[in-house]
């Protein structure tokens, strides 16, 4: 079977979108990407792309170019909310290259974006800005809905149910790194704290940070990405956290919020000529930096099953072979939150103690908690 010449419409020009686009368009789809928004980019946020991820931005063809705008971490260090101490600390760089054969990225959201546009229109995808589908019934071949964690297919094709308010809520945004003052450390580092933590890391060659700041709430707020909120209220959230928290907050001058919400689980990921991919189907919670990696692997099996089947029996076997372990990382995600904002008590006393005993004393145990993830190349086969 070849999908060469077969007409591909992806609804989305986000990571799965562009992704999927550039993988069916290198194995001779013809590929069309509609996207809403009229041009490509986003506010300022970061990413992360661990080592499963790199291996599918190596087999697009995308890893020198990939390399030049990422920022490799030396470590992953957890750390106590109210004093700074570190907790545990998971060594990255070499490490991760030596253990999962690829390395730990992290990127502005707008440079991944932009590679992987210039990756999809350099395999002859053509893609078009500034379009509105309000219904898929006139499109012809098959259709990837890649519209993220509002699909409007999802609900209207698939009878997606509506999301569940986790009762947690997150802030992002970017501070110039020239603000803070003293060194950054090259690391992903993990403020823990109860019922809230702070995540932080370098991008851009170390000219900024990147920060997501997670709080349980009872107040409802909205899902999205794009929603301002001041720094005010922020700060506040955080304001008995360690002074070095307390200072880089100091610095935020623009963030945005959004609610995190629960999805419930989609009984099938394709139907008749659609099919959904990455955030479409199935939504992640930020607490495991896999939002994007996962779609990067939806949109690789997704390209090669199709293009090794044919449609119908590819779909079959991209939801077979995806949904087990989407599934399993939703799951892992969901229970991040919980381990990072256990309230002050025995319980609390006794993980953090435990994980600074393994992180001293047995660390490639405290690594191999990630090798079901991270060790995992969809690209080589199944």
């Amino acid at each position: 079977m070849s999908i060469e010449k077969t007409p591909i419409t992806i609804l989305g020009a986000g990571i799965a979108g562009l992704a999927a686009a550039t993988a069916l368009a290198q194995r001779g789809a013809s590929v069309t990407v509609l996207e809403q928004a009229s041009e490509l980019g986003e506010v300022g946020a970061g990413l992360q792309i661990s080592p499963n991820g790199v291996a599918v931005l190596g087999a697009l063809g995308l890893r020198e170019r990939a390399a030049m705008l990422a920022n490799t971490p030396e470590a992953v260090s957890l750390r106590d909310m109210a004093s700074g101490r570190e907790v545990a600390r998971l060594a990255m760089g070499a490490t991760a290259v030596s253990r999962w054969g690829r390395p730990y990225w992290q990127f502005h959201r707008a440079d991944l974006l932009g590679l992987l546009a210039m990756g999809a229109r350099e395999a002859g995808v053509t893609v078009r800005l500034g379009q509105r589908v309000d219904s898929i019934a006139d499109i012809d071949g098959l259709v990837i809905a890649a519209d993220g964690v509002r699909s409007g297919v999802r609900a209207d094709v698939f009878g997606g149910q509506p999301a569940e308010f986790t009762g947690q809520v997150a802030w992002r945004g970017l501070i110039p790194a020239g603000a803070v003052p003293g060194k950054i450390a090259n690391a992903a580092t993990v403020y823990m704290g109860p019922g809230r933590h702070l995540v932080t890391y370098p991008l851009r060659g170390g000219s900024m940070i990147n920060f997501v700041a997670v709080e349980e709430r009872k107040d409802w707020a909205e899902e999205g990405w794009n929603i301002p909120d001041t720094p005010e209220n922020l700060r506040a959230a955080f304001a008995d956290s360690a002074p070095e928290v307390r200072g880089l907050l100091k610095r935020v001058e623009e963030t945005f919020l959004w609610g995190l919400f629960s999805h419930p689980w989609l009984p099938e990921w394709h139907k008749d000529n659609v099919a959904l991919i990455g955030d479409a189907c199935h939504p992640m919670l930020p607490f495991l930096a896999q939002g994007a990696v996962m779609a990067l692997e939806d949109a690789w099996v997704l390209a090669r099953e199709l293009d090794t089947r044919g449609i119908a029996a590819g779909l079959v076997e991209y939801e077979r072979l995806r949904k087990p372990r989407a599934t399993r990382v939703q799951k892992a995600a969901a229970t991040n939150a919980t381990a990072y904002h256990l309230r002050p008590g025995p319980l609390r006393g006794a993980a953090h103690l435990g994980l600074s005993m393994v992180s001293n004393l047995a660390p490639s145990a405290l690594l191999g908690k990630y090798d079901w993830l991270y060790g995992v190349d969809v690209t080589a086969g199944k």
